[in-house]
């Protein structure tokens, strides 16, 4: 029987995957769209070593694309990054500014919070939910996050912060306080491995098309669904962001460039 023929015979598309590999094979095809061919490429060295290991240990189809499609893979990848660029830290490091209770970053003025993945997105949900009726940060400030202890100013679900709450950096308290108004102040902005990310994120959209859906939520929507005893199910189908977010996330990361 041809390869074609068998096709038919199963059912399945043409070019479809059907294991690791199949898929590895899509990625040289894949895109990062809005982040930049620098960002794209480090994507796709960083999935390309994704799916070896995987493909080296086993992992079904459905394992990978599931652990893609929640954003699990960009996580961790994006972890990666941030361990590297740690190991020769940016000024912006050194001299980061940054301390409990300062939480100015965290007045979220014309935005939604930032872009998150369903895995993250879950995992806010279900650290907050235990604390719904409580005050919370907009008790503070009407704009911050919903994650915040009004009096403390400290986040109450500081282990399962995003990626895009651990990417934020600053040399200057007083500048985020001024932007927090709504100026315009240098010294604060977020780390270049969050760009990587995002990108991990954006390709592995573009990797899994016509497999699985790969969303993205705003972050302050989930917050505030969990702490206003909203369930799980309802609070992710009113964050998620349309498909454009993503590309706009990228883009906006990349024109900013890294830290």
């Amino acid at each position: 029987m041809s390869p074609r023929t068998d096709r038919r015979a199963t059912g399945k598309p043409k070019g479809r995957p059907t294991s690791v590999a199949d898929l590895r094979a899509r990625l040289d095809r894949a895109r990062a769209t809005g982040a930049g061919k620098d960002a794209e490429a480090r994507a796709r060295r960083m999935l390309a070593a994704y799916l070896d290991t995987a493909a080296a240990h086993g992992m079904s189809l459905s394992q990978a694309a599931g652990e893609l499609a929640r954003g699990q893979a960009a996580v961790r990848l994006g972890d990666v990054s941030r361990d590297t660029l740690m190991q020769n830290p940016p000024r912006a490091v050194t001299e980061a500014a940054c301390a409990e209770g300062c939480a100015f970053c965290c007045i979220l003025q014309g935005g939604d919070g930032g872009t998150i993945t369903e895995a993250e997105a879950i995992r806010l949900h279900d650290a907050l939910a235990p604390l719904a009726g409580q005050p919370d940060g907009r008790g503070w400030h009407p704009a911050a996050c919903p994650a915040l202890d009004p009096e403390t100013r400290a986040c109450r679900a500081y282990d399962a912060r995003p990626t895009i709450c651990r990417s934020f950096i600053s040399t200057d308290a007083e500048a985020c306080r001024v932007n927090a108004e709504g100026g315009q102040e240098a010294g604060a902005g977020l780390l270049g491995s969050h760009l990587d990310y995002l990108a991990v994120h954006a390709m592995a959209r573009d990797l899994l098309k016509g497999l699985a859906r790969v969303p993205t939520y705003a972050m302050a929507r989930v917050a505030e669904g969990a702490v206003e005893s909203e369930d799980r199910t309802a609070t992710l189908d009113a964050a998620r962001h349309k498909p454009r977010a993503l590309e706009d996330a990228c883009r906006d990361a990349a024109k900013a460039g890294g830290r």
